[in-house]
């Protein structure tokens, strides 16, 4: 974010940000990637450090603030810095955002502490084999049994997969719970499913082309008995919380592209300025110039508007169309960005540890994940005809 946007407390927060990443993230991060997971430790690390839990009520341990420039903050820097893992705006901005909103005054003393303190990492359990963008292809169902609910099925793509402690799964549920299984008029619940909790099973790691050390895996579920006093919110309304809350991670990801876009051009720039071709800098070449030009112009454009975005976020103003605006201009930008300057690098930008390279496989998942380009085209439209 411009620095016309921030105040005092918000650039001390990007300090400490940046400070975090540089002593208890990047030292490690190589061995993270090799091993397809974060260390446990770094997520501890950062609830002591404050930036867990954000927004949650200072009583549970929690920052309090509703100042959404400070998760904006942490989710630039991560990107900026190329370190995808511990997913920290995943457990916060997404999974936190239910919690936040929908758990009753006893979830929240039963899950926040630890959710503030990084002793619960959380991930959410959406995405299935057969259903991706069409959540309402997703075929895991939950029953009344016992009181509470029966869970079956598989869920994939689950990011923090294997670090969760609790899973935000959700489930197609009768309309009527007292309903055997769910059948036509079926809707979707909530459920918030322990890790340990018997039937539950982690799957594979997924072998991803970037972000190599978020981990990513499949889920399975296998008759798990879940008590009723773990749905959150209220039953067969998960369908309308997914649309609520996509708002906010639609942001996160527009964000996060943006900042990596910056990173990418800003070593672009030194790198062509100090590589000859031809007995002069790449940089000053009169096509590549022209290029630079022309990516310096769309990344300032872009940077105006997430920022505009941003405040309005802040002031409860942005709508689900500015949302999907924010994030398919902004990773389509960064692919654009990152394609032309890793070009511009030559033989040096197809090597795996150059600050391109890694943009290059770390960031194409981002027209993809939270809705791809052509589901944000849809909304948009939409809401114009």
């Amino acid at each position: 974010m411009r620095e016309e946007i921030l105040a005092d407390e918000h650039r001390d927060f990007r300090e400490l940000v940046r400070t975090f990443i540089a002593r208890r993230i990047a030292p490690h991060y190589a061995a993270w990637e090799r091993r397809g997971v974060a260390d446990r430790e770094v997520w501890r690390a950062a609830g002591a450090a404050g930036l867990l839990g954000i927004d949650m009520p200072a009583e549970h341990g929690g920052g309090g603030s509703d100042d959404y420039r400070f998760q904006a903050i942490l989710s630039e820097e991560l990107a900026r810095a190329g370190t995808y893992a511990p997913c920290l705006p995943l457990h916060n901005e997404i999974v936190g955002s239910y919690l936040r909103t929908l758990a009753t005054a006893e979830q929240q003393r039963r899950w926040l502490p630890g959710f503030c303190s990084g002793d619960l990492v959380t991930a959410l359990a959406i995405t299935e084999p057969d259903a991706g963008s069409d959540i309402s292809a997703m075929r895991t169902t939950a029953v009344g049994r016992d009181g509470g609910w029966q869970l079956n099925g598989s869920k994939t793509f689950v990011s923090n997969g294997h670090s969760a402690d609790l899973y935000l799964v959700v489930a197609l549920t009768p309309t009527d719970t007292r309903t055997a299984a769910p059948a036509r008029g079926t809707s979707a619940s909530m459920l918030v499913v322990e890790a340990d909790r018997a039937g539950v099973k982690r799957g594979r790691l997924i072998d991803k082309i970037g972000m190599k050390a978020l981990d990513t895996s499949e889920l399975f579920f296998d008759d798990v008995a879940v008590p009723a006093r773990n749905l959150l919110g209220r039953p067969g309304r998960a369908f309308g919380y997914l649309m609520r809350n996509l708002v906010q991670e639609r942001m996160w990801i527009g964000i996060s592209a943006l900042a990596a876009a910056e990173r990418v051009l800003a070593e672009t720039l030194e790198y062509v300025g100090k590589r000859s071709v031809f007995g002069m800098a790449v940089g000053q070449h009169q096509s590549n110039r022209h290029h630079l030009a022309e990516l310096a112009t769309a990344v300032e454009v872009a940077r105006s508007h997430c920022d505009r975005a941003i405040l309005a976020y802040n002031d409860r103003r942005l709508s689900a169309e500015d949302a999907a605006m924010v994030k398919w201009w902004n990773t389509e930008l960064c692919q654009q960005v990152v394609t032309q300057c890793l070009q511009l690098h030559g033989g040096y930008g197809f090597v795996r540890e150059s600050v391109v390279a890694r943009a290059y496989l770390d960031t194409r998942v981002q027209t993809i994940y939270g809705g791809t380009t052509e589901v944000m085209k849809e909304i948009i439209s939409h809401s114009l005809i």
